[in-house]
């Protein structure tokens, strides 16, 4: 019996400590947030997505339909100009694997194979490789399992294993909006799993961390975290009220160095930042 006592009790400490961790908001109450903006851009109105490389130095941003590049020079962000592999066609959502190799984004541009000068009907998952600097390949298409034809993929994210989380409406049978994560098994993607994390609520943008710790996502127009437990996710956590204050959020992404939460937010002018404090357990 004594035995027992000995291996339970850490035990209960342990969980107490996970779960404690897991009640902790992430951003102070009194954190105010603020807009992201860039030299010598009069109205970030249409931006709404913001995936820094890892060094923080430059960041690609979904301005309406179009990503475009900015650069940090002298504590300043420089005006930012179109991304070398969009402008042609829609494309948005972009986000950044951790080791800055790899920019994945939504587009509507047409499937190789198919006329080159028509969007096709779905939106996609694409992705481009850097090269050297801020060289990229020409953009690529994830084919099956990740993008099924006949559904729009939505609100990428990824970590550094190649986890990608993404939003699909009516997909498999799944009724309305939901989270999806798909694993990289070093030569191909597993089969998407879907991400249950706040009950039966739609899910909207699910952001992975790089270390797949937790999920930031978005349901019923607000913000909510969700942390590992096992193989599976606990209840999201509604992030508080300076945060979520009734009008509206989506695209929730956490800067490389996890100290700064961007997201967007309905008839706000452009990509809100708040910092945050994200327990480590």
């Amino acid at each position: 019996m004594k035995s027992f006592f000995k291996w339970v009790v850490p035990g209960i400490a342990v969980l107490c400590t996970t779960l404690s961790a897991f009640s902790q908001d992430i951003v102070a109450p009194a954190a105010q947030p603020k807009v992201f903006t860039q030299e010598g851009v009069t109205s970030t109105a249409d931006e709404s997505v913001a995936a820094f490389a890892p060094d923080e130095k430059t960041v690609y941003i979904a301005d309406g339909q179009t990503i475009v590049v900015s650069k940090k020079i002298k504590g300043k962000w420089t005006k930012p100009v179109t991304a070398p592999f969009s402008g042609q066609w829609k494309d948005w959502d972009p986000t950044m694997s951790p080791n800055g190799k790899r920019l994945i984004f939504v587009s509507t541009r047409p499937l190789e194979g198919m006329p080159q000068d028509k969007a096709q009907k779905s939106a996609h998952l694409w992705y481009v490789d850097r090269l050297s600097g801020d060289s990229w390949s020409p953009p690529k298409h994830f084919d099956a399992p990740v993008n099924e034809d006949g559904f729009n993929d939505f609100g990428p994210s990824v970590s550094a294993s190649g986890t990608i989380c993404f939003c699909s409406r009516n997909r498999e049978g799944n009724k309305g909006m939901r989270g999806y994560c798909v694993k990289w098994l070093g030569d191909h993607y597993d089969k998407p799993q879907i991400l249950a994390l706040n009950g039966d609520s739609e899910i909207y943008d699910p952001f992975i961390s790089p270390d797949e710790r937790y999920i930031i996502f978005v349901s019923n127009n607000e913000l909510y975290i969700s942390y590992r437990n096992g193989h599976d996710w606990t209840q999201g956590r509604k992030l508080p009220a300076n945060v979520n204050n009734g009008k509206g959020n989506f695209d929730p992404y956490v800067s490389p160095d996890g100290k700064t939460l961007y997201y967007s937010q309905d008839k706000a002018p452009g990509i809100l930042m708040v910092p945050v404090n994200i327990p480590k357990t």
